[in-house]
């Protein structure tokens, strides 16, 4: 996948306001619409154009999209780096690029690049819905809107419940119509037992009300941090154990690291590489907690000095193992 300038594609420079954005879109959405231009191309266009509006005309999405787009240019090969929009607050709000343009053919998101679909469209849908407030004519004592981040934590913050400082990144837009990034800092209750996935709502800290109504909803989607021990699936963890061929070969007893603490785990003679034991309940907590299930990696030892080269000799000579006797 290639990664999209788009304000490369709208025209604009980076600083841009929103009514420059605003102005060369009306300017390009007429110039290639394809009920109005001649050329090959002016359909494809015509959707570069709006894709490139739906994101810059959003403060949100702008804000997040000029954090990503720092260290990428246009026609790069892209992935989103894991993480890319943590903090960063969206509302969630949805439809196409407006203006009058976004019923053609579809243009209500459904024709967005993979590159879009791939940064914007799970954010954008996981708001919908959410934000309420006056039916049609009354514009006064409307709820705010709900607003949604996404917060990473340690494995160890859903064992144990914690309580930490969590920095988001609300964007908003300048007298002058520039949009900027303002930094909040919440001390978040992290519930014990929270899964990979779920949310935290933090009642009020959405988008203000409007004529006395009250403020929407933050709801914090929450996921683990990337951890060199644990794998975590739903409520089980997983953890790839290190063992020696004689502990695996001859059974063992050995001290396993969990998130909750250190245990002794009986390793039966004769497992194999990959062997699996559950540890139950010793997953994520919770009304029904999970499994922690302990995969064993059987480790070899270097053949690095000559001790050690005549003991591997010594068992290539007098132990009768053919590893690829089925074959």
């Amino acid at each position: 996948m290639e990664f999209r300038d788009y304000y490369e594609v709208m025209g604009v420079k980076r600083d841009a306001t929103q009514d420059d954005i605003k102005r060369a879109y009306r300017k390009l959405a007429r110039k290639y619409h394809p009920d109005v231009s001649e050329a090959d191309d002016a359909e494809e266009k015509f959707k570069e154009v709006g894709e490139a509006y739906e994101v810059l005309k959003d403060p949100e999405k702008r804000a997040a999209y000029d954090q990503l787009g720092k260290n990428y240019k246009s026609g790069q090969d892209f992935r989103p780096p894991p993480g890319w929009d943590e903090g960063f607050e969206f509302s969630g709000a949805g439809g196409g690029a407006g203006d009058g343009y976004a019923g053609y053919g579809g243009m209500g998101g459904e024709q967005f690049s993979d590159f879009f679909e791939d940064l914007f469209r799970q954010r954008q849908s996981a708001g919908q819905g959410q934000s309420r407030g006056a039916g049609a004519g009354q514009q006064f004592n409307m709820r705010g809107e709900d607003r949604h981040a996404r917060i990473s934590i340690a494995l160890h913050d859903s064992y144990t419940g914690a309580t930490r400082g969590i920095t988001l990144h609300a964007p908003e837009v300048t007298g002058d119509g520039h949009v900027i990034t303002r930094d909040i800092t919440l001390n978040v209750k992290i519930p014990q037992g929270i899964r990979d996935g779920q949310k935290i709502r933090l009642a009020g800290q959405g988008g203000p009300g409007m004529g006395g109504g009250k403020a929407g909803d933050l709801f914090l989607e929450v996921e683990f941090k990337a951890d060199s021990k644990y794998r975590v699936d739903g409520g089980d963890v997983y953890l790839n154990l290190p063992v020696a061929p004689w502990e695996a070969a001859l059974g063992s007893k050995v001290k396993v690291p969990i998130p909750s603490g250190d245990v002794e785990l009986k390793i039966p003679a004769g497992s194999n590489q990959g062997s699996k034991m559950r540890l139950k309940g010793k997953g994520l907590p919770g009304k029904e907690p999970g499994n922690l299930y302990v995969v064993l990696d059987v480790q070899l030892p270097p053949a690095d000095n000559d001790e050690a080269k005549a003991l591997y000799e010594k068992m290539a000579e007098e132990m009768p193992f053919d590893p690829r006797a089925g074959l």
